[in-house]
């Protein structure tokens, strides 16, 4: 397969959909006990809204969406400290354009920057790079957020400051690890994940070793899928062939573009510039060992939590939000009694409402009509 279209091929799909079928009914998988499988990856979840495959697969096979979207798991303390940050008036603050509207506890940094702060959207790490060169007398900060995904092009931007001599350049880092975070929700109470759909930008850089636990400890099965409907489709006909031979084996289903090994310069990059911190607060998953990182101390001039003072005080989520519910796959977007109503794109309560890969964000874009009326 070289070309996009056919990753999007009708026939091809109805084909996998009839195989998935056929594999529901020897499983025994009834629309009243379906079989739940997690796609880990908020891009997983948007693709599944984007191409109906929800509606098209059978009524016994149950998506349930995973914490895998960075911006959704930023705890509201941090986003207070990024405004924090960026209110200091000899700061640029630069960041992604999604990570602007989360809310924090007064305000997110779009408000902030309404009041004045001087807060800029960039594409990557290397444009504010460039704002700091461009502008020697401010201090430009970048908020470095995201799964391994986007820390080797972070690490890679801290490398290229040290190289240059750029000195005024510094990072809110807040990278996150993603096998962690599959480990706490398999250690859940009531915990009933059949199977999962592994992430494929995050297999990209790491590799498929680092989840062989999910088999050999939890002996559930993982496949590494890519983003176009074959993939999804052909991703879960794979874990459903499994479970029939009673496996749990990690497979590759991405295998034009993840190496098994993971991306060799990307992992020294990360290596170098970061060290796995003791614990790391998620929202609504609560502090994770392990699960995020920070930077080692050969590079601490570059490190905005050492350069300024910030609040870095624990904010609890508004009691209405149902956020962390939908992270852990306790419930579906709609299900939350602010869903569409009080929190909206316009006037988010939660991070899943704004960010590009959140599942309250797909419901909201994709299906918030049935499901609203539904609820009414």
């Amino acid at each position: 397969m070289k070309y996009v279209d056919e990753f999007r091929d009708p026939q091809a799909a109805r084909v996998l959909l009839r195989e998935l079928d056929l594999s529901i009914e020897r499983l025994g998988a009834t629309p009243s006990k379906p079989l739940q499988i997690m796609e880990v990856c908020g891009g997983h979840t948007h693709a599944i809204f984007r191409y109906a495959l929800k509606d098209l697969v059978p009524p016994a096979l149950e998506f349930v969406h995973g914490p895998g979207c960075p911006v959704c798991v930023l705890p509201m303390g941090r986003v207070d400290d990024c405004v924090a940050i960026a209110r200091r008036p000899e700061v640029i603050f630069t960041t992604f354009g999604d990570a602007m509207r989360v809310p924090g506890s007064q305000m997110s940094l779009l408000q902030a920057r309404a009041e004045g702060a001087d807060v800029r959207m960039v594409y990557s790490p290397l444009d504010a790079l460039a704002l700091a060169e461009a502008n020697p007398t401010r201090e430009v900060v970048f908020f470095g957020l995201g799964f391994e995904t986007t820390m080797p092009s972070t690490a890679l931007t801290v490398l290229d400051a040290e190289r240059r001599g750029i000195k005024n350049f510094s990072l809110f880092c807040n990278h996150i690890t993603i096998v962690p975070t599959i480990k706490a929700i398999l250690d859940s109470p009531g915990m009933g994940i059949h199977g999962f759909l592994g992430p494929g930008h995050v297999a990209m850089v790491i590799g498929t070793a680092p989840f062989e636990f999910i088999a050999t400890e939890y002996k559930r099965p993982l496949v590494v899928a890519g983003f176009e409907p074959i993939d999804i489709l052909h991703s879960l006909l794979m874990v459903l062939r499994q479970l029939e031979a009673g496996e749990a084996k990690i497979e590759n289903q991405y295998a034009r573009l993840v190496d098994p090994n993971g991306n060799r310069v990307a992992l020294e990059a990360i290596t170098r510039v970061f060290e796995l911190r003791e614990f790391f607060e998620w929202r609504g998953l609560g502090s994770i060992d392990h699960s995020g990182v920070r930077m080692r101390a050969p590079y601490a001039r570059f490190d905005a939590e050492k350069k300024f003072a910030i609040p870095n005080v624990r904010i609890a989520d508004p009691k209405s939000c149902q956020c962390g519910e939908v992270l852990k796959g306790a419930i579906k977007p709609f299900q939350c009694k602010v869903f569409g109503r009080a929190c909206t794109p316009q006037t988010p309560l939660g991070a899943l409402m704004v960010s590009s890969e959140g599942a309250c964000a797909a419901y909201y874009q994709y299906a918030r009509r049935a499901h609203i009326e539904t609820a009414a």
